[in-house]
Order: C-alpha cells, then sequence, then structure tokens
C-alpha cells in the first residue's frame, strides 16, 4: 500500500450531515411561514394558506393578508391576518375557516407569531405594547399583556411566554397564571424570532448575526453563537437535541449544538429569506424549510447521529 493511500485509510471519516435534503417541492407564489400537521405542513402564501405533504399540495385556504408564524392548536391552524388585523381559525379536518377575531395586529408587516401555550392562542396585537389573549373555546380575546413598545415575536415554552421586543431589545418573561411580565432580559441589536427548547430560551439577534441563549431560571445570557454578519432575516426553532437556524446568506440552515454552541453544520445553498420547523414524530423526524424568493418548500431527512 503506497503512502497516499496509508494516510487516506488513517485519516479519520467525516462526520455525516446533520440533515440531508431529501425532497423539494415547486410551491407558485410566496411560501414563507410553517407550521407543522402531522405528516404535513402549513405555509403562508399570497392571498392563502396552504397545506401541503409530501405528495404536493393538499388544500388551499383563502385568506385577504396571512402573515407570521401560526400554531396548530384545538384541532384548528391559527393565523394572524395582516390585512384584516385578525386571527384567522382554520379547522383542520375540513381546511375551511371556522372564526375571525379581531385582535390587532401589532406588525402588519407580517414579521410576527401567533403561539399556543396555558391552554390559549396568544398574538401581539399592539405595537405600543399589546399582546392579545384568546380563548380557543369561545374564540374571544379574553386579556390583554401590557409589553414593551415594539414586541412582536412571541414564544411559548419552560413555563412561560416570551415575548421580543426589537425595538426596546428585550426579552419579556411573562407568567401565564397572571398575565403579567416578571422579567426582562436585555439583547443585542435587532432581535427577532425566539424559540424556548432544549433547556433553553433562543433569541435571533438579527443586526449582530448572533443567537443569544437564555437561561429560563436566572434570565441569564449564557452564551451567544456567532453566525455570520446579519441574521435578516430567517427562522429558528429547536428539537432532536440541536437548534436549528434558517439563514439567508452563505447557506440555506445552520445547525447549533445547544451545550456546547458550536455550529455543528452549514446546510444547503443560498435561496433567499424562508422559515423551518422540526418535525420529531408523525411520518418521520427530519425538517420542512421554505424559500420564498425561489418558490420552494424543501423536506430535510435528518442523518445518522454523530458518536
Amino acid at each position: 500500500m503506497g503512502i497516499a493511500a496509508l494516510m487516506a485509510a488513517a485519516a479519520p471519516a467525516s462526520p455525516p450531515p446533520p440533515a440531508i435534503e431529501e425532497q423539494t417541492l415547486d410551491v407558485p407564489g410566496f411560501a414563507d411561514f410553517l407550521a407543522v400537521d402531522g405528516d404535513g405542513v402549513w405555509a403562508t402564501n399570497k392571498g392563502r394558506v396552504e397545506r401541503w405533504s409530501r405528495k404536493g399540495r393538499l388544500a388551499a385556504v383563502p385568506m385577504a393578508g396571512p402573515c407570521g408564524a401560526m400554531a396548530v392548536a384545538a384541532g384548528s391552524l391559527w393565523v394572524a391576518d395582516c390585512k384584516d388585523a385578525t386571527v384567522v381559525r382554520i379547522d383542520l379536518a375540513t381546511a375551511k375557516v371556522a372564526a375571525r377575531i379581531p385582535t390587532g395586529i401589532a406588525n402588519p408587516k407580517g414579521e410576527t407569531n401567533v403561539v399556543f401555550g396555558a391552554g390559549s392562542i396568544w398574538v401581539p396585537s399592539d405595537d405600543a405594547g399589546g399582546i392579545a389573549r384568546i380563548d380557543p373555546k369561545t374564540n374571544r380575546v379574553v386579556g390583554t399583556v401590557r409589553v414593551d413598545p415594539g414586541t412582536h415575536y412571541l414564544a411559548f415554552g419552560l413555563g412561560a411566554l416570551w415575548a421580543v421586543s426589537s425595538a426596546g431589545r428585550t426579552l419579556q418573561q411573562i407568567d401565564p397564571a397572571t398575565d403579567k411580565v416578571v422579567r426582562r432580559i436585555a439583547l443585542g441589536a435587532q432581535p427577532g424570532f425566539l424559540v424556548a427548547g432544549e433547556g433553553a430560551v433562543w433569541v435571533q439577534e438579527q443586526g449582530d448575526g448572533t443567537v443569544a441563549r437564555i437561561d429560563p431560571r436566572s434570565g441569564t445570557v449564557t452564551g451567544r453563537v456567532k453566525v455570520g454578519a446579519d441574521l435578516k432575516y430567517g427562522d429558528i426553532d429547536a428539537g432532536g437535541g440541536r437548534i436549528w437556524l434558517r439563514t439567508t446568506a452563505d447557506q440555506t440552515m445552520v445547525v447549533i449544538d445547544p451545550a456546547s454552541l458550536k455550529i455543528v453544520a452549514r446546510l444547503g445553498k443560498p435561496a433567499g429569506s424562508g422559515a423551518l420547523r422540526y418535525v420529531g414524530q408523525g411520518a418521520g423526524t427530519g425538517l420542512w424549510t421554505s424559500a420564498h424568493d425561489v418558490h420552494t418548500l424543501s423536506w430535510w431527512r435528518l442523518g445518522t447521529p454523530p458518536r
């Protein structure tokens, strides 16, 4: 055996990618924000929301201006309508509108979240500083949380509602038992989308190109991951022992180890902005990503975990 062959044999094998782009679907229009529904996914689009599976489009529901990240709860899809300033409830079984709930929308440009937790639906409803709480049993607003101006981004998990004010550069911890802010945490430049999972709260600091990790018990920023020059504009999710970050520049997605804060992988080709959602059960474990600039949805199968 020659020297080159010996060196090749001795070289460690490259670790397998944590996710592999297995299928890409052409989606006309502007497929953007995503919500997992069993073995399918809902996507906002121009004038509609659509349910897709790996076999193709399953349903389309007309709306004036669907916007922002959606929630699946109580047998329904909950999605903000930025043109009508409402939250629209869509029955998952029939793909029909079940209710339109006037709430106001804090950011009518569309970068926002609807989330579910503590038996309620939550939506940023007032740019001056308000989050509407909806009871899914009555389809009515039953409370308003007073928050910092410019609060547009929400996540629910780890026992609390978490809200980001990009204008105020704060993460606010809200007790769902009292509808009160119980803690404020200072953030970096232009904070945006966030997720509560894998033992922490994770916030995109879009202006700094970083992801901040916050301890939910102490409210301390325990570390940051530098991803790029900026993070305008993407998405974030958690699951399977990883943080999944939809990026815009350089690649489609970045994978972060939550314990070491190391970037495990940079995956895919640059495809413009879009969203991302982790799937941990059902038809398989993987991820959906959208890329509205190239009009696609992609399914990523999770690779073999590293040893």
